[in-house]
């Protein structure tokens, strides 16, 4: 019978405590937070980089990352689909049995910085719009690839 034979824990199952969960939650957390911070970052930097001429701004791989990551967060939103770090966050969550007011204080702070209580569809309203912005930079700040200035 396939699947009768039931083999010992393995090194990796046996490393998969509460603790583990949570650790890999918080990670995802500060991923989060990073992708966060570089896409508010790519909106104030380019710009800025723009105006004062620097060419750093115009990194064309950097640009389309950039507007990439903002275009799916933006779909995401419009066609109600909840973001799939938040998503991978709280299943690593639920599967350390704790709640998220169990969190530790920095990872608490960083998820009051990172969700809001707001509907959906305030989200939804902001993401398409920042993707919008950022489609106009593409635009008026175009990217160029290596080689052609």
């Amino acid at each position: 019978m396939r699947g009768a034979h039931r083999h010992p824990p393995s090194e990796i199952s046996r490393a998969m405590t509460p603790e583990f969960y949570l650790l890999l939650a918080n990670a995802v957390l500060f991923f989060h937070l990073a992708i966060i911070l570089f896409n508010l970052f790519g909106l104030v930097i380019i710009p800025l980089g723009a105006w004062r001429g620097w060419g750093v701004v115009r990194i064309f791989w950097w640009r389309a990352l950039h507007l990439a990551i903002l275009a799916l967060v933006a779909v995401q939103a419009a066609v109600d689909r909840v973001c799939v770090l938040t998503a991978w966050q709280g299943a690593l969550e639920r599967a350390a049995g704790e709640a998220a007011s169990d969190a530790p204080f920095i990872a608490r702070i960083v998820n009051r910085l990172i969700f809001w209580p707001l509907p959906i569809w305030v989200f939804a309203a902001a993401y398409v719009a920042v993707c919008v912005y950022a489609l106009l930079l593409w635009r008026f700040v175009p990217p160029t690839r290596r080689g052609r200035a």
